[in-house]
């Protein structure tokens, strides 16, 4: 009988790859519960997924990448979030940049091509830093505070940046600025120099091994060929999937412990495990019925955005809500594993309460629901024009 979880594996590549990432999430679960009590960044975990060869996945082909679709991203992060939630959303801002990056060109060639052979070669990662204390989310159309201002051969950039995915391991990274002699904002390929800070600010009740300090940049140089001018082409946001994709692999990992409490579990006033109990088998109904509606709407929506390339930024609806869906669903797929397993769900040597506390941060990742809502409404009214 074919595993629940393989549902949407459509062929032996897949399977294979899914494979490798079922068993670094299994590796990945045995440190999750240190790196949370301790708040500390996985470098061992980054160096699996290297040497597993999982940090090119994304890269084109041309470049010696893996090329992967959209689907198969999801796939890739939804297995690896099983074992380690952190790890699989930390990883998949890299994989998910190198994918935008490719599939709009707003990268100058020479430039990305440096950094896809640098990936392929050295294990790089790249992710972009926009967020700042003052600004809040970059997802709302705030200007940023960090400035940057013309130099002999370049530019120098002040700021600070805050929700820095990834900062403990990067070498270089892309920052959000904003050019006073231009008025206007622009991003720059910032790499590691002694401007350049780390501020260990990351200490949440939640992912909370994903390195996400705070980044100081006092007049860090960036040369002219580094700054990012192009715009690109739009690609409805269809990279942002690695999120719910993340937050789906951990409500999967809580309706797995909570099948597996339910079947072993027989307290002493009954003759069989609670599995029996009509109350907990309508509880396992109701989480298998927001599973399998988030998981089919996340799919579904990755196979459109692959298949339907003239048509992705009309699919920022169905992007946005497939985001919305499977992490409102992940959320109660989680509290209703709880209530199966009960109060031993919240000790800290339970998954549960490690789950519990990881899959709310979706709800602080883009697209926010507010504007995953404002934006279904907008697009409904234009629909009766």
């Amino acid at each position: 009988m074919t595993r629940y979880i393989d549902q949407f594996v459509r062929n032996d590549t897949e399977r294979e790859r899914v494979k490798i990432a079922e068993e670094l999430a299994a590796r990945f679960a045995q440190r999750a519960e240190r790196h949370d009590r301790e708040g500390s960044f996985p470098f061992e975990n980054f160096a699996d997924l290297k040497e597993a060869g999982c940090l090119k996945l994304t890269v084109p082909a041309e470049f010696g990448g893996e090329a992967i679709s959209l689907y198969e991203l999801v796939q890739f992060q939804e297995r690896l979030a099983y074992g380690d939630g952190a790890t699989a959303l930390a990883v998949g801002w890299h994989l998910g940049q190198v994918f935008h990056f490719g599939a709009t060109g707003k990268w100058q060639r020479p430039l990305f091509a440096e950094l896809c052979e640098s990936v392929v070669r050295d294990g790089t990662m790249i992710n972009t830093f926009a967020s700042e204390a003052a600004t809040g989310s970059p997802s709302r159309g705030g200007r940023p505070e960090t400035v940057a201002v013309r130099t002999d051969g370049g530019w120098k950039l002040t700021g600070r940046k805050t929700f820095s995915t990834l900062s403990p391991i990067l070498d270089r990274f892309v920052v959000t600025a904003y050019i006073p002699e231009e008025g206007a904002a622009s991003e720059f390929l910032v790499r590691q120099s002694e401007r350049v800070r780390l501020v260990e600010t990351w200490d949440t009740i939640g992912m909370r091994a994903t390195g996400s300090h705070d980044v100081v940049l006092e007049e860090a140089f960036v040369a002219d060929g580094d700054r990012i001018e192009g715009k690109g082409i739009d690609d409805g946001g269809g990279w942002l999937l690695h999120i719910p994709a993340c937050y789906m692999g951990i409500a999967l990992a809580a309706r797995d412990y909570a099948l597996h409490y339910a079947r072993t579990y027989q307290p002493n006033y009954l003759d069989k495990p609670i599995s029996s109990l009509p109350a907990v088998q309508q509880t396992i109904g109701e989480m298998e019925a927001e599973l399998r509606i988030a998981r089919t709407m996340l799919y579904a929506a990755a196979d459109r955005w692959d298949r339907e390339s003239e048509n992705r930024p009309g699919l920022r609806p169905e992007l946005g809500l497939a985001k919305y869906t499977v992490t409102n669903h992940a959320i109660r797929i989680v509290d209703k594993a709880m209530r199966i397993v009960g109060g031993a769900s919240l000790s800290r040597s339970c998954p549960l309460e490690r789950y519990y506390r990881d899959v709310r941060a979706g709800l602080h990742n883009p697209p926010m629901d507010s504007t995953v809502i404002q934006n279904l409404a907008t697009t409904a009214l234009e629909d009766l024009v």
